[in-house]
């Protein structure tokens, strides 16, 4: 790690296709927006020698955040692939998203990792969702690390912040969350503020000076020792509590002094197994200089600490079938296993596919069988298909670098995979198979939009496919009841996203309309009908009458039609007439507009002529009759109702029942959970809800999570049906 380095080891070249397994590194960035994770990947890439300046490759373009959306929000809003070389080890970065509305990039660069940094912000410290997202990695295992940025801020304070990610990451085992490194400052300026200028290793009690550009080691000072023995001896006393040596401790503790080499393999073997997760510090290059602070050490942690793709267990595997498929872990000669976790269109090459292999090893120009499966609500087809890997290459900023192949746990680019979307499984032609999806977070914040042209209609389906088969956190809704076309989104800056990449990637201009909720109709009691059609006019004329009753039923019973006509006062062939008009009238609603349901017609008598009777003249006796019922009863304006379960911390738990309670809802109980949170379920009506994830995310600062699901239609209350009946008059 970064105590093992000597020199500057000069060896960083461009990223190039991996030879072994062992030599690659896969590490997400975690964090929350502002946190410093898009400077710090530029800064390790500048010490990697990646690029020229901070953040600059050859063609003058930025290593991450390089989309022009990016650069018009000023904020990461995809995922982002970087690799570079260090010692020898090609380092795959993934820079995710720090906002909640594009968790769904952040999950997949969890998805395609075997470790992750969490980059904390010195001046903002751990917010709530930088938390949750800590713990789902501890759900599964993953080796963690976490880098304190921004350390020149005013307040900055490196030990402080240490205490607060020990208790906000180190719930079970404070001690399994230490430094590495201890700061060091400078001359105290004006402000009272001494800026950060290099670090100190614990381990090896080494000083790494970083205030000429370049990374600088020296001993340390008599009297500088005194001040990090403290800290040396907890950060000993962490790692050897986590060694696979059980007699470790017992030794350290009976006096004996343990070899740093001892010290340090323990120290990777803890990380890599998810055990210890080490606090270190970073900070960007200032102008001119090499090596930003801590960025020498944080690629050494990553390359010697952080586990190789080896140790990932491969995801569930099954054949197309489902069949459980046993697949080796990262074996390079297996079959092909490859997972699309990103897809995107170039305007010059087309779309464009982020795929990690996890078995096999990926060439171009071979056909590989396509499978997507899972998602179809949300408006991804079912599809497996045969297709031809085009050419391969290794991102980084704008540029695409050609490489030869892909072997298991490395990432790279698959260029025109045609049907490829995100979540895709890339396997042998011969041998399909289909890894099982990672969780995909709900989209839950609706956005009815219409084509603003002609024009634009004509290519509105097409640039929402392709916006769909890019984010499988989209949903593309089609409501067959308001005829909207929504795209469910994660939250408003997701909406912003989705629209403007209508309009600048696919050319197509659309208006947001406000969102319509389906609503029903139906009879508060019983009602009769007459509907007469006599027409007379010259040659063949129309002549149907028939009585109705109608009658409400529970809801959820549809329409439900009830022949009691004696005497053939309806001959039999016109019954389904009357039937099928009253069908098309319900479905055209009685009232304001909705579809009536959950009624019980019964038809009782009517009459007929021998030449002007007809099936037309009878469907609109059937037509007329629901609506004179309806003119004479009382109808009820159904509104849908959700069951809304939402977890959220106990801080919040007030709150959040409160808010539900304004927005006409029924808390039905609540339930204890892990990590302090508490689970409410109730009950809500749709209307309320349209923008309760927007209302959450602030009720809660970004740490609640709900769901929503639907329960049933049930009356509006009367003041609120009447306003929607003025609405729907005046827009007629």
């Amino acid at each position: 790690m970064g105590d093992k380095v000597r020199e500057h080891p000069g060896a960083a070249g461009r990223a190039t296709a991996a030879d072994h397994p062992a030599s690659v590194r896969n590490v997400v960035l975690v964090g929350h927006c502002g946190s410093g994770k898009t400077t710090l990947v530029e800064a390790l890439a500048l010490t990697a020698g990646a690029v020229n300046r901070a953040g600059r490759v050859e063609d003058g373009g930025t290593v991450s955040d390089y989309d022009d959306i990016e650069h018009r929000q000023q904020r990461s809003v995809q995922l982002s692939l970087v690799p570079v070389e260090w010692n020898g080890i090609k380092i795959n970065i993934l820079d995710t998203p720090g906002y909640a509305d594009f968790v769904g990039e952040l999950r997949a660069g969890l998805r395609a990792a075997d470790a992750a940094l969490f980059v904390v912000s010195a001046s903002d410290g751990v917010d709530g969702s930088t938390r949750m997202v800590w713990e789902e990695c501890a759900a599964v295992g993953m080796p963690r690390a976490i880098v304190v940025t921004h350390l020149e801020a005013a307040r900055a304070d490196f030990e402080e912040m240490t205490r607060v990610c020990a208790e906000a990451f180190g719930a079970d085992d404070p001690d399994a969350v230490l430094p590495l490194y201890l700061p060091l400052h400078g001359a105290q300026g004006p402000d009272g503020h001494a800026p950060v200028t290099g670090l100190v290793g614990l381990l090896t009690q080494k000083l790494f000076d970083y205030s000429s550009g370049e990374r600088r080691e020296s001993e340390p000072g008599p009297d500088q020792l005194p001040d990090i023995d403290e800290a040396r001896n907890r950060l000993i006393e962490g790692i050897i509590s986590e060694s696979e040596d059980e007699t470790l401790m017992d030794r350290y503790l009976g006096g004996e002094r343990i070899d740093l080499k001892t010290l340090i393999e323990d120290l990777e073997r803890a990380v890599a197994r998810g055990a210890f997760f080490p606090v270190l510090a970073a900070a960007p290059a200032t102008d001119g200089a090499r090596q930003g602070l801590g960025t020498v050490e944080l690629l050494e942690l990553i390359t010697g600490g952080f586990p190789t793709p080896f140790e990932h267990p491969t995801p569930g595997v099954t054949t197309i079938g489902g069949e459980p498929r046993e697949i080796k872990p990262c074996d390079t000669g297996g079959p092909l296993v490859a997972e699309v976790v990103k897809t995107a269109s170039d305007p010059y090459v087309g779309r464009v596919s982020l795929v990690r292999v996890f078995s096999g090893t990926l060439r171009p120009d071979e056909t590989v069988h396509v499978s997507g499966h899972g998602l179809a609500d949300r408006g991804h087809e079912d599809h497996d298909v045969d297709e031809k890997i085009g050419a391969l290459s290794t991102p980084f900023g704008k540029q695409q670098r050609p490489v030869t192949h892909v072997i298991a746990g490395d990432l790279a680019c698959v260029a025109k995979l045609g049907r490829a979307e995100t979540g895709d499984t890339l396997s042998g032609k011969d041998d399909p198979l289909l890894m099982e999806p990672w969780e995909m977070p709900d989209p839950l914040l609706p956005l009815a939009i219409q084509a603003h042209s002609k024009a634009d209609e004509d290519k509105l389906s097409q640039g929402l496919a392709r916006l769909v088969a890019e984010d499988p956190t989209m949903r593309l809704e089609q409501n067959p009841d308001t005829h909207q076309v929504v795209l469910w989104c994660l939250g408003e800056a997701h909406a912003d996203v989705a629209l403007e990449r209508l309009r600048s990637r696919y050319g197509v201009q659309v208006d947001v309309v406000p969102h319509k909720v389906s609503l029903r109709e139906t009879f508060a009691g019983r009602s009769a009908g007459r509907g007469r059609h006599v027409k007379q006019s010259g040659g063949h004329g129309q002549f149907a009458i028939c009585e109705i009753e109608v009658e409400p039923l529970p809801g959820g019973s549809g329409i439900e039609f009830v022949d009691k006509v004696v005497g053939g006062a309806v001959p039999r062939q016109f019954i389904p007439s009357v039937e099928k008009g009253i069908r098309a009238q319900a479905t055209k609603g009685v009232a304001a507009g909705y579809q009536l349901v959950d009624v019980r017609v019964t038809l009782l008598d009517g009459k007929a002529h021998s030449v002007d009777s007809s099936d037309a003249a009878f469907q609109t006796a059937g037509a007329l009759a629901l609506r004179e019922a309806a003119a004479d009863a009382r109808i009820h304006l159904l509104e849908p109702v959700a069951e809304v379960s939402v977890l959220v911390g106990d801080d919040y738990v007030g709150a959040v029942m409160s808010d539900l309670s304004g927005r006409r809802g029924r808390v039905l109980g609540t339930e204890q959970t892990n990590g302090g949170r508490t689970l409410i379920k109730a009950e809500v009506p749709e209307f309320e809800i349209g923008r309760y994830a927007v209302d959450l995310r602030s009720l809660s600062h970004g740490t609640a999570r709900f769901s929503r699901a639907y329960a049933r239609h049930e009356p509006m209350p009367p003041q609120i049906a009447e306003k929607i009946r003025e609405q729907v008059g005046e827009a007629s």
